[in-house]
C-alpha cells in the first residue's frame, strides 16, 4: 500500500487535468470509519473521481482480476485496494471473500475511509442497475462487531462524455444515509440486510441522473435549464440536479399516463433547445445583457487573458504537447478498450507517454544547453502546459461570449420571439411540476 497516502493527492491531480471536474454536497468526515457508496459509470477512474470528491485517502473493492491485470495490477495493489472474489470471475474463489470481509472490518477499525461500487459493474447504462448487498453486509457487519453504526455517504458521479478529455465531470456527495435503528441486527439479517440495500438505493438515486434512456437527457436538462433561466435560478447550482431528477420523473409519468398536452409540452422543449443550439445559444443566454456597458465592463475584466503573455503560453502549450496529445490518442485506439474503460486507458497511457515527452525535452535541452537550463525545462514544462491549457478553455468561452453579443444585437426580433416562447415554455413547466408535487 505504498501509494495510499499520496494516492488522494495524486487522484485529484489526474481527474482535474483529464476533466473539468467538480464537487457539489456536503463534505464526509475527514476522519474515523467511512464508507462510501458510489455508481459505476467509468471502470477505473472512478475511484479516483470518489476519492477526489471524498478529500482523504480511500481503499477500495475490487474484482480479484484485477490485481493481476498487466497494465493496472500494480496501480490496484499499490493503492490498498482489498480483493473481491465474484462468481462470475472464477466460482472456486468465492468462500475466499471471508477474506474480504475480514479485511474491510480491520480496515474500518483503524479509522479508513472504504470505497464501494455496489451496482457490482462498470456500465454505460443511463439509471443505477440493481444493487448488491454488499455494502450493506459490510455496513452491518462493523456495527455488530464495533458497537456502533459508521458513516455511509452515497456519492454520484455525472458525467458528460466521460471518454473525452476536458468533458465536464460532477460528484455530488448525499448526505449520511440514516440506519441507526438497524445498526443492532447484524449482516446474518436478511430482512436488515434488504432494508439497508433499499435505503443505499434511495441514497444513491437521490445523488445521480437516472433516465429511462440516454435520448431523455437532452430534452430533462434542457426543460431544467429553461425553467432555471426564466426563474433566475442557478442552473449550476446542486439544486439541479433535483429539478432534473424532478423532470425525469414527470416524463415517465407523463409516457405512462400518455398526456396528450404533457407530451405537446415536451415536444416544444425539444424543438425549442434544438432551435438555440442551431445558434450556438443556451436558454440562459437569451437574458444577457448587450448594451455597450456591459460589454466594456466584460472585455475590462479579462483583458489580462486576452494579451500577448496569455497568447504565447496558450500557443505554446499546444505546440509543446502537440505530439504527445496525438500519440495518446492513437494508442488508446488501437487498444479498442470498451467505452467504460476509454477514460482509464487514456489516462495511464497518457501519463506514460506525457512523461516520456517531458523526460526527452529535458534532457535534450540538457544536452544543447547545460544542466540547468535542462532542470529549468523540466519544471517549466509542466507550468508551460497546464496554464495554456487554462487559457485555450478561457478562449473558447469568451468566443462563445463574443459571439453571442454579436447575434443578439444583430437578430433583436429573432431574440425577443425566442425569449416570448422560452418565457411560455418556463410557465408551463412551472404549473406542471407543481401539479406533480401535489398529487398524492
Amino acid at each position: 500500500m505504498w501509494l495510499l497516502p499520496v494516492f488522494a493527492g495524486i487522484c485529484n491531480t489526474a481527474v482535474r487535468l483529464f476533466y473539468r471536474f467538480e464537487v457539489q454536497g456536503p463534505a464526509p468526515p475527514g476522519s474515523g470509519p467511512l464508507l462510501l457508496l458510489a455508481n459505476h459509470p467509468n471502470s477505473l477512474v472512478d475511484p479516483a473521481l470518489v476519492t477526489t470528491a471524498a478529500g482523504r485517502p480511500v481503499r477500495f473493492l475490487a474484482k480479484a482480476p484485477l490485481f493481476t491485470h498487466p497494465l493496472v495490477g500494480w496501480l490496484v495493489r499499490a493503492s490498498g485496494a482489498i480483493p473481491v472474489y465474484r462468481r462470475i470471475d472464477d466460482p472456486s474463489l468465492a468462500q475466499r471473500n471471508q477474506e474480504m470481509f475480514a479485511a474491510v472490518f480491520a480496515a474500518l477499525s483503524r479509522g479508513d475511509a472504504i470505497g464501494i461500487f455496489p451496482e457490482g459493474i462498470s456500465h454505460s447504462q443511463p439509471s443505477l442497475s440493481g444493487l448488491k448487498t454488499g455494502g450493506a453486509r459490510i455496513a452491518l457487519g462493523y456495527a455488530d462487531r464495533k458497537g456502533e453504526p459508521l458513516a455511509l455517504v452515497p456519492t454520484g458521479l455525472l458525467l458528460r462524455d466521460k471518454g473525452r478529455f476536458r468533458s465536464a465531470a460532477i460528484a455530488v456527495r448525499g448526505e449520511p444515509i440514516a440506519w441507526a435503528d438497524l445498526s443492532t441486527r447484524g449482516e446474518q439479517d436478511t430482512a436488515a440486510v434488504r432494508e439497508l440495500t433499499r435505503r443505499i438505493e434511495e441514497g444513491l438515486r437521490q445523488v445521480t441522473l437516472n433516465l429511462d434512456s440516454w435520448e431523455d437527457q437532452p430534452l430533462v436538462e434542457g426543460a431544467q435549464a429553461i425553467w432555471a433561466a426564466e426563474f433566475e435560478a442557478d442552473s449550476g447550482s446542486e439544486d439541479a440536479l433535483m429539478r432534473v431528477q424532478a423532470s425525469a420523473s414527470i416524463l415517465r409519468q407523463v409516457r405512462r399516463e400518455s398526456d396528450p398536452q404533457s407530451m405537446a409540452l415536451a415536444g416544444a422543449v425539444t424543438a425549442h433547445c434544438r432551435r438555440l443550439h442551431r445558434l450556438g445559444m443556451e436558454p440562459g443566454d437569451l437574458g444577457a445583457r448587450v448594451d455597450l456597458t456591459s460589454a466594456l465592463r466584460w472585455a475590462a475584466g479579462r483583458v489580462v487573458w486576452l494579451g500577448p503573455a496569455a497568447a504565447l503560453l496558450a500557443v505554446s502549450g499546444f505546440l509543446l504537447y502537440l505530439i504527445p496529445f496525438h500519440v495518446t490518442g492513437l494508442v488508446t485506439r488501437a487498444a479498442r478498450p470498451p467505452a467504460t474503460q476509454r477514460s482509464t486507458y487514456q489516462i495511464l497511457i497518457g501519463a506514460v507517454v506525457y512523461s516520456l515527452w517531458i523526460l526527452s525535452v529535458t534532457l535534450t535541452v540538457g544536452h544543447f544547453c547545460g544542466f540547468g537550463w535542462g532542470l529549468l525545462a523540466f519544471v517549466l514544462q509542466p507550468l508551460i502546459g497546464i496554464t495554456g491549457m487554462w487559457t485555450r478553455e478561457r478562449w473558447r468561452g469568451y468566443w462563445s461570449d463574443m459571439r453571442r453579443f454579436f447575434l443578439i444585437r444583430s437578430r433583436l426580433h429573432l431574440i425577443q420571439h425566442l425569449r416570448e416562447r422560452q418565457g411560455d415554455l418556463a410557465g408551463k413547466l412551472d404549473r406542471l411540476v407543481r401539479d406533480w408535487r401535489e398529487e398524492p
